[in-house]
């Protein structure tokens, strides 16, 4: 009973508190796979001696302490680390703790997660070594889970992540968090890999399902670590503001099938009201003040969206204005896609077909299916059904989402068996 207690007592310390204990490991040592391999021995030691001695008060200080002295002996071992070992100056915390000694509580242990943010976001890694970083340290996420966010497998993640890391080592990339100075040019790239996160879980880039929550969920846990930790910050609160204003719609976007639910025939019934509550709470602070910025602008369309009883009733004027701010702060053929689309539902199919055709050379769009998709959808509307069969057909060939795959597939046989 004792080990399946001290067992489960582990787990859910782990489970709630692995992203901190890393991130104050890799702090202290600054090495991602020490701090990686410490904490396993702690929790290796934790299953072997809160059984004996029972749970700590203090579980997280105790595997912090525990951690800490399984880092020491690891660089005492090994000849590589010894001038890191003096640089650190670490050599007498094995003398002055021992894990039988009171613990420091929780509260007065520091959350060193916003320093792991910004070190996984560093500019001088790739995007994707980014984001495949933040799942790995910050998401709690096995390589293997990153390795199917990305579609990949996991031997060519595990090489990926190995590579991100010995970057950070060769290229002494700090763990800290960037100062005054620093900050508003660093802090998009770690918006940017939620963001990014967020949006393979709302809808997959390929596979059988539409969406994958896990990855949506944990988008927004990291949100809501970034708001905790830099509540000032106005577009951390806007992209968290972004993500629970748009996941407040995730049970009506499928059937009991898991067919895809196009927006205009959701039933809003099932809409997440307490999402949509606190997401609405934070766009106000995400709007005020000067300087206003991209996720706060987006989370303001959102909050449009899941304000209006039924898809007739949405401001489309409000949209398409909010839109033409987003144009001016960041502009992208992607906002423009967009942009078009709520002309379209503003001003009539013609003149949002007139900017989508303008952006069918735009190197971003290039290989999107939804750029055909909105196309074949206006072109339906406008009554031209052989054009519009021609551009369903065209973002068939580009889709790789099933559920979305199955929803053109759907619009192309209503109109060739007319």
């Amino acid at each position: 009973m004792n080990e399946r207690r001290a067992a489960r007592s582990v787990e859910a310390v782990f489970r709630e508190d692995r992203s901190r204990l890393l991130a104050l490991l890799a702090a202290r040592f600054g090495d991602l796979d020490l701090a990686e391999e410490s904490a396993s021995d702690a929790i290796e030691a934790a299953l072997e001696r809160w059984p004996v001695d029972g749970v700590p008060d203090k579980p997280l200080a105790w595997l912090l302490t525990t951690a800490r002295r399984k880092a020491i002996d690891r660089i005492r071992r090994d000849r590589t680390y010894t001038q890191r070992l003096a640089e650190l100056q670490v050599e007498n915390d094995r003398a002055t703790t021992t894990v039988t000694q009171a613990e420091p509580g929780f509260d007065d242990i520091p959350d060193e997660r916003l320093q792991l943010f910004f070190t996984c976001s560093h500019p001088a890694l790739s995007p994707e070594a980014q984001t495949a970083l933040t799942l790995r340290f910050l998401a709690d996420l096995a390589t293997p889970e990153v390795a199917r966010a990305f579609l990949v497998p996991t031997a060519t993640m595990a090489q990926r992540i190995v590579r991100a890391k010995r970057k950070i080592r060769s290229a002494r990339i700090p763990f800290r968090v960037p100062g005054p100075d620093e900050l508003p040019a660093r802090l998009p790239s770690v918006l940017r890999v939620v963001y990014l996160v967020f949006t393979e879980g709302y809808t997959a880039s390929s596979g059988n399902d539409l969406l994958r929550p896990d990855l949506a969920d944990e988008a927004i846990r990291l949100a809501r670590i970034l708001h905790r930790l830099l509540p000032r910050e106005r577009e951390v609160t806007g992209l968290l503001a972004l993500l629970l204003l748009t996941d407040a719609r995730r049970a009506a976007r499928t059937d009991a099938a898991g067919g895809q639910v196009l927006l205009e025939d959701q039933d809003r019934a099932l809409w997440d009201t307490d999402l949509i509550t606190e997401g609405q709470r934070l766009v106000v602070p995400a709007l005020t003040g000067p300087g206003v910025g991209p996720y706060a602008v987006q989370a303001a369309i959102a909050a449009l969206h899941d304000e209006a009883t039924d898809f007739t009733t949405t401001d489309w004027p409000q949209i398409v204005a909010l839109y033409d701010v987003l144009l001016q702060i960041q502009p992208s053929p992607l906002v423009a896609l967009n942009h078009a689309v709520a002309i379209a539902m503003r001003d009539g199919p013609q003149a949002g077909l007139a900017l989508l055709d303008g952006l069918t050379e735009a190197e971003e769009l290039r290989g999107y299916h939804l750029l055909p998709a909105a196309r074949a959808d206006l072109l339906r509307r406008l009554g031209r059904t052989t054009d519009a069969a021609a551009a369903y057909r065209t973002a068939l060939d580009l889709v790789r989402n099933e559920p979305e795959r199955a929803t053109l597939a759907r619009r192309l046989a209503e109109l060739t068996d007319r």
